[in-house]
């Protein structure tokens, strides 16, 4: 942490005085407008600011940008938008509105509240003045649920807390988001934070009642671009790299981290330079009674819009361990980390990756990920289940408007990870931070089919559905098949016969229903049921059907999805 404190201090010292263009702070992850922009996406199918982009999410001035542009078309006859799309353009642009240079009378509430708060519909309190803008929201969260296995101990959510956004001479950006959260997960929750020592998506935590959890989620970081085409992003939360459901580069299931982050975007190329200090497993992660050790991540994406329609990306992620300090070897922003890992003695977790991802129509996307840990092209051949031909696989499609219905859209997304994928011969150096993995949620060693469907028949009304089913091999307390990725590469039980998936088998089906209704602007009546079965040849089967209703203002809805 003081080697990321210190380089941000130095880079901020030499170039600060290059700082001379506007600086946007980013939307946040689980964002209420991500749907309506992979719909402009799509529909604009050339648009370089959309495309080009794949480390989510959009920061706020891009997402301005795109919308104003999607405007200006619509209102020229160009582009055809449902009065759904016109609702959700609005809402963006509103949501935004420190970057709209048109009329924004429209933004402004009919009565304020004392003439100090809500005077805008989208924020409780906001300042916009010369060099200075300030948007402060109360976030909240309340779900009460009813399970078929209820056992006296009520499933609930309560979330609150503050989200506080600005901008400063229109150069330094900042955000910051802070709640306070107690938790009475399903069973399945339960089970995973008893075995991880971790709730998945927050960090440190405390037992409440002894079924639930407390924890606190704060993240935040400051923003500045220089030089017109880079823009500086420092602070602590999470990050994804990907256009699915799922992400097998970097997502953002679990545990923020302190980052700095570098996006260089010139001409038909964006490179992300990312640097994350991490918390390597440990078993007594939250007895707060000692300081963490410490790990660190170099990642770096390049994509590059190979055509009007077509993007390609290269992806690379190297995990080292230090005794507490940084590498400088992996300071280096040039692409090509793995040449670093070699010169430092090949000791550490180094993944390579391609995707790529198509607008074709302006109705459908196709995507797709492939993440490389190690490969032997002649083992692979083989055909013998060789356990180091670690890679896995994403393919996925996006439809919209899907048979001439507006604003129906689907999505259907298949992903499969090998065996001991994302693990290593060191405990440290495992794809993992906090006890939770970097990448996938179930880690390895599966097969994974992912069904949504989504209907906005009118403006404040949305449905979904979305059904997950999945393969995995199951490891024992005496066996390792490759599926738990903090377990060290050399338990292994042999070289050779690891199938897809490997070991006892268990199959999973996740179906949920959604219906989501906009009472006014960001706050939502939430209703939901959710069908999860479990069968394995090892442990123990886990079966629910759990119905929730719950209420959010200013925040992402908390997902069981795994």
């Amino acid at each position: 942490m003081q080697f990321i404190v210190k380089t941000v201090a130095c880079l901020s010292i030499a170039i600060f005085p290059l700082i001379s263009y506007s600086q946007s702070t980013y939307l946040p992850q689980g964002n209420k407008h991500q749907p309506f922009l992979d719909r402009l996406e799509i529909r604009l199918q050339r648009n370089l600011q959309l495309n080009v982009e794949s480390v989510k999410s959009l920061n706020r001035r891009t997402a301005v940008n795109v919308g104003e542009y999607a405007d200006s078309l619509y209102k020229a006859g160009a582009l055809e938008l449902s009065k759904v799309d016109q609702y959700n353009l609005q809402s963006l642009l509103m949501n935004n509105s420190e970057w709209v240079q048109g009329d924004k009378s429209s933004f402004l509430s009919r009565k304020s509240v004392w003439n100090t708060f809500y005077k805008t519909q989208a924020n409780m309190v906001e300042v916009n003045e010369k060099d200075f803008f300030l948007a402060v929201n109360p976030v909240f969260q309340g779900q009460i649920s009813e399970a078929t296995d209820y056992d006296g101990k009520r499933i609930f959510l309560n979330t609150k807390g503050v989200a506080v956004r600005g901008m400063i001479a229109n150069k330094i950006g900042f955000s910051a988001y802070a709640v306070d959260n107690q938790e009475r997960g399903p069973q399945f929750l339960q089970d995973r934070i008893a075995s991880t020592n971790a709730v998945p998506g927050v960090g440190f935590y405390k037992r409440y009642n002894q079924t639930g959890v407390d924890y606190f989620d704060a993240r935040g970081s400051i923003n500045f671009t220089a030089a017109k085409y880079l823009d500086f992003q420092f602070g602590y939360d999470k990050q994804f790299i990907g256009n699915g459901y799922r992400s097998l580069f970097l997502s953002d299931f679990g545990n923020s981290y302190l980052f700095l982050k570098i996006s260089t975007r010139i001409w038909k190329f964006d490179y992300t330079n990312l640097w994350t200090e991490l918390t390597p497993q440990t078993i007594r992660i939250n007895s707060g009674d000692k300081l963490l050790d410490k790990k660190y991540a170099a990642i770096r994406h390049l994509s590059l819009q190979a055509t009007k329609w077509l993007n390609v990306g290269l992806f690379e992620a190297v995990i080292f361990g230090r005794k507490n300090h940084f590498d400088f070897t992996y300071l280096n922003p040039v692409m090509f980390l793995r040449v670093s890992e070699q010169q430092n003695g090949s000791a550490d977790n180094a993944i390579v990756g391609f995707d790529f991802k198509a607008n074709v129509a302006k109705k459908l996307q196709f995507y797709g990920q492939w993440t490389i840990d190690e490969f032997v092209q002649k083992e692979l051949r083989a055909g013998n289940g060789w356990w180091a031909n670690k890679f896995g696989v994403q393919l996925g499609a996006k439809y919209i408007d899907a048979f001439k219905v507006k604003n129906l859209d689907l999505q259907g997304e298949l992903n499969l990870v090998r065996p001991f994928t994302y693990s290593h011969y060191d405990s440290v150096t495992n794809y993992t931070h906090y006890n939770q993995p970097l990448a996938h949620p179930l880690g390895a060693n599966f097969v994974e089919a992912i069904g949504i469907i989504r209907y906005q028949p009118i403006p404040k009304l949305t449905a979904s559905a979305r059904v997950i089913v999945w393969n995995q091999g199951t490891d024992t307390a005496n066996s390792n098949f490759g599926t738990d990725i903090f377990k060290m590469n050399h338990t292994r039980n042999g070289d050779y016969g690891y199938k897809l998936p490997a070991g006892p088998k268990s199959t999973g089906v996740n179906a949920q229903l959604l219906v989501s209704y906009e009472l006014k602007e960001n706050l939502f009546v939430d209703g939901s049921v959710m069908i999860r079965k479990l069968k394995s040849d090892v442990i123990t089967d886990r079966n629910i059907n759990l119905f929730t209703i719950g209420l959010r203002l200013n925040m992402y809805r908390r997902e069981y999805d795994y």
